[in-house]
């Protein structure tokens, strides 16, 4: 994390990574709502789903804007190897949207809310971006140093 904070190229690729991320997140939170609300998918579906689109519109974001100078491997390769990282992070992910949405929404049904946004709404959405910060995390440091490792 110190070369991060103290190289300015460094600092320059994560705060690109994150605006990715942050992108991808929106795909994220938007396809996985969208599959739960209009088809009444589970959250661990509708949240795999959607972490499968986010990864792909992540990765081309990432290898073109974060890392243009990455292109070293062939496209198809370096794939393989963002994948498996994002493999790895739904391991991360998934736990945590199975375990992690029901208190919370025993949480948020215990406040008794307005009508306008739901305990379930709240407790999906909560959930969601708990397993999202987590697994951005793991995602930076991971393929920065191993499907990124060609950048200087």
């Amino acid at each position: 994390m110190t070369v991060i904070l103290t190289n300015p190229q460094e600092l320059a690729r994560f705060l690109k990574f994150i605006a990715v991320g942050a992108f991808g997140a929106l795909v994220d939170f938007g396809i996985a709502n969208l599959l739960a609300h209009f088809f009444s998918m589970p959250l661990v579906y509708a949240g795999s789903i959607s972490f499968i689109c986010a990864i792909i519109s992540n990765f081309i974001w990432n290898r073109y804007w974060t890392y243009p100078d990455s292109r070293s491997r062939p496209l198809h390769r370096q794939l393989g190897m963002f994948f498996i990282v994002n493999v790895a992070g739904i391991a991360i992910r998934l736990p945590i949207l199975k375990f992690g949405e029901p208190p919370l929404l025993a949480f948020f049904q215990n406040l008794k809310l307005s009508a306008s946004i739901t305990p379930d709404f709240l407790a999906r959405n909560l959930t969601l971006a708990i397993a999202v910060g987590i697994v951005m995390l793991w995602n930076f440091f991971v393929n920065r140093y191993w499907t990124y490792n060609d950048v200087s």
